[in-house]
């Protein structure tokens, strides 16, 4: 019997490969990371999977970060409200930060992060770009 390798599972997390959230099923609020209870008190969610569309609500660049992001310095990473309405802190990648403005249109890719243990492992995951 073919057994799935655990490379498969783990490149199907929601949370690291996709826009994956939840949205309340009482007022329709939507969060990228799952609540405890909403706003308005409710304890129910539906799952849901994001556009990836959205606008920077706020933005800054990073001069000096953790070491396993050293060699991207300088880099820009802001506070991204998606399409449907949650927020997500990202990084914002294929721009020059004197480019980026508040309400600037972005859209997610799929990126590399970063190199991590002896053999190198690279970590994957969503950034956003300016849309054109």
């Amino acid at each position: 019997m073919f057994r799935k390798s655990p490379i498969i599972r783990w490149r199907s997390y929601g949370d690291r490969y996709k826009l994956h959230g939840h949205k309340c099923t009482k007022c329709g609020t939507t969060y990228f990371e799952k609540k405890g209870m909403c706003i308005c008190g409710n304890l129910e969610f539906s799952e849901m999977d994001f556009s990836g569309e959205g606008k920077i609500i706020s933005f800054t660049q990073i001069h000096s970060g953790p070491e396993s992001f050293s060699e991207m310095a300088p880099y820009c990473v802001g506070i991204i409200e998606l399409k449907e309405g949650a927020k997500i802190t990202a990084q914002i990648v294929d721009c020059k930060y004197e480019d980026l403005k508040i309400g600037t249109e972005v859209e997610a890719v799929f990126r590399k992060f970063y190199k991590s243990g002896e053999k190198g492992i690279i970590h994957y995951g969503t950034k956003f770009i300016p849309k054109l």
